[in-house]
């Protein structure tokens, strides 16, 4: 075997490639959505769009304009954190009225795996009762916390966390007011102008985000195939994930065959679906309990989740400050809400 066969299959390289992909496609939505906002802009299409948002974005108090960022994320999530990413840092959306967008942005982004995943995959899996069931749970928690986002805006956010001035300085938006003196470039005239600006744009921001996102993804990627090495070395048994599962399903009251489900929900959703699945036919769990069964592998599953996916591409987008503050916003409030859902799912 050549030097060069063994060195592609090397585990680190096939690894590497892997996190190359999944870079790559993260960069083409990204550049996607950021394209078309600056292009939006541009040609005057945000305040068209906008006029839809504005029943998410006017009880916020955030800009009529943002509510396009909201409403992409139902195609493409990356795309939608990519625009929002593109106000903030214009100045159009302090770091609070960020979050508070981004909290909006949950029902929505949901909405987009509820075609692409929940129905075509999970559903199948689950059989139409509780599959149903688990789909519209989950729905009615993202939309809670949508609902919280609206919520936070009408009492948090006033004019001065929003710069609406600044919306006219994002590209082509209008002219600042350095501008309106005769200095800077002048605004494009020609449609072809106004695209080469929105390319070039988008160039500049992708090569702020995609370094810092493909170093990120490097280093988590690396740790996660590595991790049972590294719990070795840290002298653990590695049964925190079975622990804390055994611990939630026992205080929740949820049958023992709770236990390995949440603890292969935590780790993938579908293999929990599928370990779960014959489990509900048998009677073991019933419609209520298997759908909270999941809650809690979902509760579980959390830790993993965002340290093997929201991490890199949160800090990608936003750096490591802010970033984290988006996670812990989102994980909070999922929680918080996922707990209550269990709740009423329990009650006698």
């Amino acid at each position: 075997m050549s030097p060069l066969v063994e060195l592609l299959g090397h585990p680190v390289v096939a690894l590497l490639a892997d996190v190359l992909v999944r870079v790559l496609r993260i960069a083409i939505f990204l550049s996607i959505g950021v394209f078309l906002a600056n292009l939006a802009v541009s040609f005057g299409l945000v305040e068209k769009i906008a006029v839809v948002s504005q029943y998410l974005t006017g009880p916020a108090n955030l800009p009529d304009e943002v509510g396009t960022a909201i409403l992409t994320t139902t195609a493409s999530p990356t795309a939608g954190y990519g625009m929002l990413a593109d106000f903030r840092e214009s100045g159009v959306l302090d770091d609070r009225a960020t979050l508070v967008a981004v909290t909006i942005n949950t029902f929505f982004g949901f909405a987009q795996h509820i075609v692409t995943f929940y129905v075509p995959i999970l559903i199948p899996i689950l059989g139409a009762r509780v599959g149903v069931l688990y789909v519209t749970t989950r729905g009615l928690v993202a939309l809670a916390i949508t609902l919280t986002g609206i919520a936070a805006g009408a009492l948090l956010l006033d004019s001065a966390n929003v710069d609406r001035g600044a919306m006219a300085a994002t590209p082509d938006g209008g002219a600042p007011a350095d501008r309106e003196d005769g200095d800077g470039d002048d605004e494009p005239e020609t449609n072809l102008a106004r695209v080469l600006e929105a390319l070039d744009e988008t160039r500049e921001k992708l090569g702020e985000i995609l370094p810092r996102l493909a170093g990120i993804y490097v280093v988590v990627a690396l740790l996660v195939a590595y991790s049972e090495e590294i719990v070795a070395l840290a002298g653990d048994s590695g049964q925190a994930l079975t622990t804390a599962a055994d611990g939630l399903t026992g205080l929740l009251g949820l049958p023992g065959a709770a236990v390995p489900v949440v603890a292969a929900f935590a780790l993938d959703t579908t293999s929990g679906a599928v370990v779960i699945a014959p489990l509900i036919q048998n009677g073991t769990f019933t419609p209520r309990t298997a759908v909270a069964t999941m809650l809690v592998g979902g509760i579980v599953s959390f830790a993993v989740s965002t340290f093997k996916r929201s991490i890199p591409f949160q800090y990608g987008i936003w750096g490591r400050e802010f970033g984290s503050k988006v996670i812990a916003v989102n994980t909070g409030l999922k929680i918080g809400w996922i707990a209550l859902a269990l709740v009423l799912l329990l009650v006698p």
